[in-house]
């Protein structure tokens, strides 16, 4: 379990250590300067952060090979969950995600991603030297699809893509041959067009709910949302981010002088963005961004000198994951991308994304301890 005497002491990653809790910091802050009186989120996200720290520095210390050995065991846990979630879960804006645990909520989904990766990373170990093998494709898509169901019937269409884009890196990852590659990506794009194209035409999906669909057409043919409901958040998200300048209202007028939480609602998870923008401003977007592409490129690194395939595989999937919600959730406040909810790691508010975010960089820690100068 630990395994110090194969540890590496001089490889533990200290700096990786040091962004997250800067970055987590700073998230704690803008979370303080959009909450309302009474709501008590900066002290819970400070605890958050307290907590995940710890829960970091305990996963960095366990070996990863010893936690992947009990990747069924992982995989029936994440099932229960969220077949739990289904049955007695809270729900919250119209979405059942949440599992309430004594005081505290917890949003089982956000713990899926890790659980996923740890399990798809061993099962690509595995079966390492039969990747091309169809019946590893479908039994592989298939494990990945029946949590990625029960997530998407929550409804929460956003996680279910962060784990099938996870697995899609994950698998080129493992070696999937460009021969099976290709004909995939033939056939999926003109299917994805397809989907919009359909969507356009106010066709039912039968996969997607009336209010997603109603999100995805609004961004489509945004001049056609004459209510402008479901624009709104995005709307505004443009507008206070373009308020802050090049560096921010709260150096030139000050917090009483900050709209983020008045003109755009849940500013302080999905749209943490928005605040960064008219907080810090453009360069301090900027730096923001920076930080998170510094730590996914560590991620990279530690997978490429990773000591064996399945840590490489780990941190490749633990890369991808904060790659693409960083991608979609800064995509979202900006109305590049469609309106879904998606957290911005270690910034936005919500305990169950912090401490499933410092569980995904401890177990990267760990590989780093186990690192060697090249992977071999």
């Amino acid at each position: 379990m630990f395994q110090f005497k194969q540890y590496n002491i001089k490889h533990y990653d200290i700096s990786m250590m040091f962004l997250v809790i800067i970055l987590s910091g700073i998230g704690a802050y803008l979370v303080r300067l959009v909450e309302t009186e009474g709501e008590g989120l900066f002290t819970k996200q400070i605890l958050g952060i307290i907590l995940g720290v710890f829960v970091l520095v305990v996963v960095s210390l366990i070996d990863y090979h010893f936690i992947s050995q009990f990747y069924i065991i992982l995989y029936i846990i994440n099932l229960v969950l969220l077949v739990a979630v289904r049955i007695g879960g809270v729900t919250i804006n119209s979405s059942k995600r949440w599992l309430q645990i004594g005081p505290i909520q917890f949003q089982p989904s956000e713990l899926s991603k890790i659980i996923t990766i740890i399990v798809l990373a061993k099962l690509f170990t595995i079966f390492r030297d039969k990747m091309n093998k169809f019946y590893v494709l479908l039994l592989t898509g298939i494990l990945t699809a029946i949590p990625t169901f029960f997530i998407l019937i929550q409804t929460n269409l956003s996680t279910s893509i962060v784990i099938m884009f996870v697995f899609v890196i994950m698998i080129f990852g493992a070696g999937l041959s460009y021969k099976i590659i290709l004909p995939i990506l033939i056939i999926g794009v003109p299917a994805i067009l397809g989907l919009l194209w359909c969507i356009d035409q106010n066709y039912d999906i039968f996969f997607l709910t009336d209010y997603q669909q109603t999100r995805i057409e609004s961004f489509l043919n945004p001049e056609a949302d004459t209510s402008n409901a479901t624009m709104y958040q995005q709307d505004n998200s443009i507008q206070v981010i373009g308020s802050g300048k090049l560096i921010g209202k709260l150096l030139t007028e000050g917090e009483e002088s900050l709209q983020s939480d008045t003109y755009v609602p849940i500013s302080e998870s999905d749209f943490i963005f928005s605040v960064i923008g008219e907080a810090l401003g453009f360069i301090g977007g900027c730096v923001i961004i920076v930080i998170l592409s510094i730590i996914i490129f560590k991620c990279i690194s530690i997978a490429y000198h990773a000591p064996d395939f399945i840590g490489m595989l780990i941190a490749i999937g633990v890369a991808s994951m904060f790659m693409f919600q960083v991608f979609v959730n800064i995509g979202v406040a900006t109305a590049l991308l469609p309106n879904t909810g998606i957290p911005l790691p270690f910034v936005s508010y919500g305990l169950s994304s912090m401490i499933s975010s410092m569980i995904a960089i401890g177990l990267v820690m760990n590989i780093s301890l186990q690192r060697k100068n090249k992977r071999g």
